[in-house]
């Protein structure tokens, strides 16, 4: 009797510590740990599909508008005027203005917009100078060819233009007119001939009196345009990007 009572407590005590050990095994298989990642892996940072904004140290969402008007697409054999207008890189065409908004959209990963008129402005020299007085003259709003979408999406705008006439081109204040950008901040930026901004920030205040305007914008001359990348870098570095 004692050796059966015997036996069928061995026989329990396996049992159990045979369910202890299934229990053991599927918890470990439930809580697997994750492989490690790969060398090349370990600390690489996501980039933003396309279109997507990226922001500047304090989360704010980025928008790059700018108007640019090079007077030629033909990298070769440029007249004076049309060098003065553009930029030259890998063999591409740019304005100078467009290529500052290409640095600032390459260093703060913003979404990038570019104002144009509904009716092509000339790319001659002489007829696009005279066009510009007249529109000055006339205090003209040339009509944009499409609007910034979703506009209120964004945080800060970055703005840029060429210096004419010692203002900005007309089609800015068809721009400035037609989108609301209160609540934002505006930085502008700029390429010039030797004028500067000139009024052209406090011009900007006025048009968008609900806007913050930064006013340590970016100007830089149409003569070194094409050395001011690490130029751009530091300067939006004191932005916060």
């Amino acid at each position: 009797m004692k050796k059966t009572l015997t036996l069928v407590l061995a026989v329990i005590i396996m049992l159990a510590g045979l369910a202890g050990c299934g229990s053991s095994k599927n918890q470990s298989n439930n809580s697997s740990p994750q492989p490690k990642p790969s060398n090349s892996e370990q600390g690489k940072t996501t980039v933003p599909p396309s279109g997507a904004s990226a922001a500047n140290k304090d989360g704010k969402k980025t928008l790059v508008v700018y108007f640019s008007m090079p007077e030629t697409t033909n990298p070769n054999n440029m007249n004076q005027e049309e060098a003065n207008s553009t930029v030259v890189i890998n063999g591409e065409v740019l304005g100078n203005t467009q290529y500052v908004a290409n640095l600032i959209q390459k260093n703060t990963g913003a979404d990038i917009f570019r104002i144009e008129p509904k009716t092509p402005y000339p790319t001659n020299h002489r007829a696009l100078v005279d066009l510009a007085k007249t529109e000055q003259n006339n205090k003209a709003r040339p009509e944009l060819a499409k609007k910034v979408e979703n506009l209120g999406q964004y945080d800060v705008v970055f703005l840029g233009y060429p210096n004419w006439w010692g203002d900005m081109p007309m089609i800015l204040y068809s721009f400035l007119e037609s989108h609301d950008l209160s609540g934002k901040t505006i930085v502008p930026f700029n390429t010039h001939g030797g004028s500067g901004f000139s009024n052209t920030v406090s011009t900007i205040a006025a048009l968008q009196p609900n806007a913050n305007v930064i006013k340590n914008g970016f100007t830089v001359s149409r003569d070194t345009v094409q050395n001011c990348a690490d130029d751009v870098a530091a300067w939006l570095k004191t932005l916060g990007y």
